[in-house]
This record gives C-alpha cells, structure tokens and sequence, in this order.
C-alpha cells in the first residue's frame, strides 16, 4: 500500500475489498445473499470512488477490477501446470458395468466401489491457476497439455473468485471447471440478437464459447456466463482431502460454485438409480447436460488406476441419448396456424433421437430458412429437447448434393387458397383469408363476438369450441343460422340456455359499423383504427372500394396497415362472408358527414377520463363521442388530463382529479356539450 493514502482510507479500502469477497460468494456460490442488491451496489462505488481518488491502493484481486480496459488483439498459449485429461464415455447400461468391472478387477477387489455422481454440464472446460489465494491464470482446456489464455475474459466472470476464501489453500494450484450459460440467459441473449437482426447462437454451449473467446472482455462481462468447479490439477506446498467430494468441500470453502447435485452413491446399482434420477430432472435443471461424470471417490485408488493414454481408468462419462442428429430434408409443408401465421414444417428421413423417431421439425419461418441457408435435399441437423417440438439447427453444407430445391412461401393458403401476405419487417407470413379459411374459425369467432366487437353475451369460448368441432359453425356468418334445437344438444346446454344464446345473436346484429370493421379481424386493425375509416368513409362499400393511396389518406394509416385492409378487401372469400352477414340481418345506423366526421374539433389536444356508471350510455359510448370531437382518453387521472366525465359510484380516480384540481364533468353536463356541438 503506498505511503501518501491515509491509514484510515486504507483500511476502509481493504475492509469494503473484503465486505465484496464476501457478498460475491454469498450470491453466487452459495445462493444465499444476506444484503440487498442496492447496498451491494453502494459497498462497490464507495470502493470505486476510493480506487479512483488513490489508483496506487488498486490491486488485481479488487472486485473493481473484474473488467479489463483494453481490447487484446490475440489470445496467447498458456501450458498447464498438469494435463486436462479427456474421459470414456459409456451409453449403455452395459458400458456401465464393463467399467465397474474393470475398476474391480484393476483394483483386485470384489466389493462396491464407492463413486462420486457429477452431472456432465455442456459447457467450455477451464483451468484457473492460483498462487497465495489469487487468480493468476484462466485459460481454455486446447489439446490438453497448452490452451489459450482468456485470464481478462475469466475475471468478468462473477462467480470465479479473485481471492479465495479461508487460508488453508495450497500455494500454488490448478482448479478445473465447466463455464456454461444458464438456459435462461442463453434465451435472452438469442432474443436480443433477434431483435437486432444478428444470428442468433444455437445451443448455449456455443453461446458460452463464443462469450469466452472475445478479445474485447466488455463483451464477455455482458454475456451471463458462470462456472461449476469440479476438480483440481496441479497442487504445490498444500494438501488436499482424500476423497473426491471432501475436495469439492474443500473448493466450496475457498468460494467456487460446486453443483448441488452432486452424489456419492455404492456401486454399479447406484449410480445407475442416479441415471435414471437425473435423467427425469433434466429439461427442468436450468443448464444443459449431455450426461453424468462417475468417478472413483477415493483418491488413493485413483492413483493406483491410474490412467490410459490421455484419459484417466477411474472416472467415465455416461451420455444421456442424443438430442441431435443428421438426417436428410425430403420436403417442406406449410401449416396454418390458428391466427392465420403460415409456418413451414420440414418432412424428414424418419430418424430416432432420444427415445423417439421424429420425421418432422419446424422451420419457424421464411427468415429461419434464410438463416440457415436450408434447401429440400440437403442433410441437416436435427435437435430435439424433451417434449419441444424439434427443429433443424443447421446444414452440413459439405454434403449437399448437386441438385438441391430451394424453399419458397407459396402464394396462395395451403388450406382455403386465400392470398398470403408478408410484410418486408416482419418474419411471418399470413392468409389473409381470416373469415373463411377452416384453420382460422374458432380465432375469427372469438374475436367477432367478443364485447367491443358484436358483444355476444353468453358465448363463451368453450361453447364456440363446441360449435366449430361438431360443423354447425364454419364462418362467423354461420352464427346467425342457428337454431335453438341445435344449441340445445350440446353440452351443459338446455332449452333454456339455448334460447338465450339465439335472443343475444338476435341483438347483436344491431351494431355499428365501427364494431362491425373492428370485428372482422382485419390484421393490425383495432378499435382506433376502425374508427378512423369509418370517420373517413361512412360507409362499408366506401372502405371496401378504397385501394392502398386512398386508404392513407385516413388518420393513423400508414402503409403497412393499408395494404392489410386492401388486401383483406380483395379476397372473394372474405366478401362472401361479409355478404352473408348483412343477408342475416347484421346492421348498423347510416353514418353521415356531419356527425360522424365533424370538420371542426373542438376538443382536439384535450385528455378525457371516464369515471364511475353513466345512467343513460356506456362508457364506450360516451368514449366514442369524445373520439369524434378529437379528445384522446385515457384510463388513468394525470396531471396531462383536461377533464374527467364522472358517474355515480366514481372512485379513486375522481377522487385523485379533485387533489390536482381538475375539471369534473357530470353526465348532464356532458350531455349538454353533446347537444351543443350537435352530437
């Protein structure tokens, strides 16, 4: 420590050094943290501001000094001080007992061997090299004997301590460990990239090593990256437990993360209860294994068995069965999805991962296929992940044939033949024939029906489940042709029931033409926008009739949304169905210029909020109104709000518009604005 800092600085800096030690293994290794995340963030920028007022008192253990300044232009070689061996691998319960049997044999003796159970995590092997308590090496397992040195690259990694705990640790000393990204974050990550058009990484496995090979560590500490210690390798001037799990004790102590899941377990029959174990646990851990590590637990007789070219006689790994393989793309369908998305499904070569046969797989969409530059005929890698659906992850481009076809949307649904739309940013593709096409119909009902569409009380979605599955509905025009002694014979209906469904289709057909717009489901046309074409139009032909110009000329439409009216407009299917329901009765009041388009505003800037019951309109009439006079409403009290209209039983909103003084309207007033400005 240097002489010009004052003792007392100094001695706040090594105690809020040790504070931060402390709390790291709390949260991290122990999973127990004692402090909120606030006064932690507080602990480390008083040290900060301490290290930046006094940069002589900054050492490389400080946990201010996790993140490297400067970019490395390359990774250099870093030897270890004793070889990261490979292990065996066993897939079958055979393997297994083969194993036993050798380690028996070798070891000349009848009775069970005792074994410690590791989960095998699919993660990138390191060795950590400390000497007095300190980290002085992280590097990459390479072949072996040398690998790379990622030493600022660890030290972002939160979990791997910088200065271990206790005093009891040897001098000098390899610790060995499996860096991975939690599933988690490994989703995260791959969302983000989405979002920022980036390709996205294909398993966290790769997410992890691509995160540790970053020559920029600012990278690599964004990246949610930990680690699970699960031995050592060199050891000089220090001892170490005889048994394998007392070491990871050991290593626990000293502030390394070590699995929970762990077991010592008796012989051949336990480690195979152990298999069986971890093997029902796995898609609910929150990391990715591809097997289980078995290891002799006593150190003394991993000595005397010794090892076998690079790979030791006294551990093996059990792989799990395979979540991937290569099989060859035949075809690709494309499936109607519910809401109208179009998602194209790869028909594969039948192949069996994981317990079952799978011969089809999703391809997500048209950007996906782009990605992966996947064509019919090419060999591809299958991933399959508990009950997921699976899904090809890449191309073995170096076997791909000569002859290859390559993969486009169809122009027309697969299931009605309506038109396929898909705009430039967006990646999935959808029918447009949302009326009429079979795969869309429960979604088209329920949303026809629903309250700020028709509001058709009393049919609710299990009963339009009903209605569609037994083909007494197949469009929303189907609705209005039913009859009481058909609703009655379905189930938890009666007679009664029936006849109170049939009496609120009745009066649902009495409606307005901005309900009715809103109704159809017109891709990104909601209430608001509903309003406009009416406000702009009037009538139904008119919106029918406008093509893509005319349509931007209403307020708030732009492009986008105009071409999925045009469009929606265009599909004869769609027409049909709209026909039908005006022959069934289905009507709204005419809408003329000067009331449902006024010329002048006179609310136009002015934020309205409705309160409490209205005795003689809803409150989504009352809404209309003031949309139509050029108020925006809200449903929360501001001090951005012009005016609140209340009702009876007005609550917490009147009450917070009277403490910042804002104008209350009642109903009557209201209504009295309504005749003045001829509404």
């Amino acid at each position: 420590m240097s002489n010009t800092t004052p003792k007392s600085l100094v001695e706040e800096i090594l105690q809020l050094r040790e504070q931060l030690h402390y709390h790291n293994y709390r949260y991290y290794v122990l999973d127990d943290p004692d402090i909120p995340d606030g006064e932690y963030d507080r602990l480390f920028q008083r040290l900060k501001t301490l290290e930046d007022a006094h940069p002589n008192e900054i050492t490389l253990d400080s946990p201010t000094q996790r993140v490297g300044g400067v970019p490395l232009k390359s990774f250099q070689p870093a030897q270890h001080g004793q070889l990261m061996l490979s292990l065996d691998n066993a897939f079958s319960p055979h393997d297994m007992a083969a194993f036993n049997h050798r380690v028996q044999d070798r070891l000349g003796q009848k009775k069970e061997i005792t074994y410690i159970c590791e989960p095998k995590l699919d993660g990138i092997a390191i060795n950590l090299f400390y000497e007095d308590g300190l980290l002085i090496r992280g590097a990459t397992r390479g072949d072996g004997a040398i690998g790379e040195d990622i030493t600022q690259n660890i030290r972002t990694i939160a979990s791997i301590p910088l200065k271990l705990n206790g005093t009891d640790w040897p001098k000098k000393f390899e610790v060995r460990g499996e860096v991975y990204m939690p599933k988690a974050d490994f989703l995260a990550l791959n969302h983000l990239a989405q979002a920022q058009r980036k390709k996205p990484f294909a398993n966290p496995r790769n997410a992890a090593a691509g995160s540790l090979r970053q020559l920029d560590a600012k990278v690599t500490a964004s990246r949610k990256l930990t680690m699970y210690c699960y031995g050592v390798g060199l050891v000089e001037k220090g001892t170490l437990a005889d048994k394998h799990d007392e070491i990871l004790r050991q290593l626990g102590n000293w502030g390394f993360r070590v699995n929970k899941d762990i077991r010592v377990v008796k012989g051949l029959k336990g480690c195979e209860d152990y298999y069986d174990q971890l093997g029902k646990k796995r898609q609910d851990l929150p990391y990715d294994i591809d097997g289980i590590v078995y290891k002799v637990n006593e150190v003394a007789l991993q000595n005397q068995l010794g090892y076998v070219t690079r790979a030791p006689r006294w551990a093996i790994a059990r792989k799990f069965p395979a979540k991937e393989a290569l099989t060859l793309l035949k075809g690709v369908d494309f499936q109607v999805g519910r809401t109208g998305v179009i998602t194209p499904v790869a028909r594969l070569e039948p192949v069996f991962i994981s317990g079952v046969t799978v011969s089809n797989a999703t391809l997500h969409n048209m950007d996906e296929i782009s990605r992966l530059d996947i064509r019919v005929g090419d060999t591809v890698v299958i991933h399959r992940a508990g009950d997921v659906i699976p899904k090809i992850t890449g191309v073995i481009l170096s076997r791909r044939p000569k002859k290859t076809a390559i993969i486009k949307l169809p122009q027309k649904c697969p299931v009605c033949s309506s038109e396929i739309e898909r705009d430039t940013n967006e990646a999935a593709a959808k029918c447009t024939g949302g009326l009429y096409c079979s795969a869309q119909k429960k979604e088209a009902i329920k949303h026809f029906t629903s309250r700020k569409a028709l509001n058709v009380d009393g049919l609710g979605n299990k009963l339009i489940e009903q209605l569609v599955d037994r083909e007494l509905v197949c469009t929303i025009a189907d609705l209005y042709r039913l009859s009481v002694e058909q609703v009655a014979q379905l189930e938890r209906m009666g007679v009664k029931s029936a006849n109170n469904l049939i009496a609120a289709l009745d009066a649902s057909k009495k409606t307005t033409l901005e309900r009715f717009i809103y109704g159809l489901g017109i891709y990104e046309v909601g209430e608001a926008t509903a309003r406009s074409l009416v406000a702009h139009y009037h009538t139904l032909d008119a919106i029918i009739s406008a093509d893509i110009q005319a349509l931007q000329c209403v307020d708030d439409i732009g492009p986008i949304v105009a071409a999925h009216i045009e469009t929606f407009f265009r599909q004869t299917h769609n027409r049909e169905v709209i026909a039908s329901l005006i022959n069934q009765g289905v009507q709204w009041p005419e809408h003329h210029a000067n009331s449902a388009s006024l010329t002048i505003k006179p609310l136009k800037g002015e934020v309205w909020v409705l309160t409490g019951t209205l005795q003689n309109m809803t409150r989504d009439m009352a809404k209309a109104k003031l949309l139509q006079l050029g108020a925006k409403v809200t449903g929360s009290v501001s001090v951005k709000t012009s005016m609140v209209l209340a009702g009876e039983k007005a609550g917490s909103k009147l009450i917070k518009a009277k403490k910042l003084g804002i104008t209350i309207m009642s109903e009557e007033e209201f209504q009295q604005h309504l005749t003045h400005w001829g509404i």
